[in-house]
């Protein structure tokens, strides 16, 4: 029998791509080109290593690895769509009462450029809305007015759009913003084969997205794991 090594190799690739084998349903209106960005972003962050993970990192996601995050979105977020949110700043969001597995796109994601590791941060984000089991972490309404810590307001890094009175914080480090900025932290401390423009990026929206956090419990749990000296 004669064996075809390129037929074998292409299985082979087909394997080794977590994401193939994780059929993400898109529907017709959400665009090729978005579609295609989707995928590579989340075929990228199933590919990442490192040998190590903060604490609160392994009680949300477990260890650091691609496949720990590819197992984690793709038991999630099941169908992707467009949709206003009901609300022209939001950038994605989820619908639990209409369909808790799918994710729904606005026009803010498409239309705003960020680096790859911001777009992670929003499709994750919007994963952590998909728990039932966990009340679906609905966020917490930020302060108004909402001011950092030298009185500049505080307003959203991708559409620059004020948060003073929004709906748009965390009280806890397990929510969608909390979850979001550890998976970013822990990827700029730790990722062994991610370049530094990737780290600087998780690093620079990790932080932003940290000032999101207006519980101080939360606050100082999530400053002893990522941000105290190590």
């Amino acid at each position: 029998m004669k064996i075809n090594h390129k037929i074998i190799l292409g299985i082979l690739l087909l394997l080794a791509a977590p994401f193939a084998a994780h059929a993400i349903t898109f529907d017709t209106d959400v665009p090729k080109e978005t579609k295609v960005q989707l995928m590579q972003d989340l075929d990228f962050v199933s590919y990442i290593f490192g040998n190590e993970a903060s604490a609160l990192h392994k009680q949300i996601f477990g260890d650091f690895s691609g496949k720990v995050y590819s197992d984690f979105f793709t038991s999630r977020v099941l169908r992707v769509g467009m949709n206003s949110c009901g609300n022209g700043k939001a950038v994605a969001c989820v619908i639990p009462f209409f369909d808790s597995s799918k994710m729904w796109l606005t026009q803010n994601y498409i239309k705003f450029s960020h680096p790859q590791i911001a777009r992670l941060m929003i499709v994750f984000h919007e994963s952590r809305h998909t728990e039932s089991m966990n009340g679906f972490y609905t966020h917490a309404t930020c302060p108004d007015p909402f001011l950092d810590a030298d009185g500049n307001e505080i307003k959203s890094i991708w559409t620059g759009s004020s948060l003073s009175g929004e709906p748009a914080c965390d009280n806890t480090p397990f929510g969608s913003y909390g979850s979001s900025l550890i998976m970013l932290k822990n990827i700029q401390k730790f990722c062994q084969n991610c370049t530094e423009k990737v780290k600087l990026d998780a690093g620079f929206y990790g932080d932003d997205q940290f000032k999101r956090i207006i519980n101080p419990g939360a606050v100082d749990s999530i400053k002893k794991d990522l941000y105290s000296l190590r």
